[in-house]
């Protein structure tokens, strides 16, 4: 199983971005796919998760301006960022757990190999 993410980049504040990621392999679903950031001198930190069923969870700090969404049959997550601020600046990573291959086998927390979002003037 491998994670491909893009859409990262440099934007100015209250700009937006719209980040993706795709999981390949042989998979036949996924049960949680998220978006976790890192800044520099901090802990990662989860922004948003969705569920199979697209139950969703949001960082306080985001809540309101930034939405996740995925695409079950492409194996792909999404997080559609607006009104980007100077703080929202960190590497951004996408996490899938809970995976079910067509060997029948379950494996867990995949991540990706990041992408840089910078939001300054």
């Amino acid at each position: 199983v491998q994670l491909q993410a893009c859409g990262g980049g440099l934007v100015q504040p209250g700009g937006c971005l719209r980040l993706s990621c795709a999981a390949s392999g042989s998979i036949l679903s996924i049960n949680v796919m998220g978006w976790y950031r890192q800044a520099p001198g901090k802990q990662r930190e989860l922004v948003a998760a969705i569920t199979s069923d697209d139950g969703t969870n949001y960082a306080d700090s985001v809540k309101g301006r930034f939405t996740i969404s995925r695409a079950n049959a492409k194996n792909t997550v999404y997080l559609q960022m607006n009104s980007l601020k100077p703080e929202d600046t960190a590497v951004y990573y996408c996490n899938v757990d809970g995976l079910h291959l067509t060997s029948g086998s379950w494996q867990y927390d995949y991540w990706g190999q990041g992408t840089q979002v910078t939001v300054s003037s």
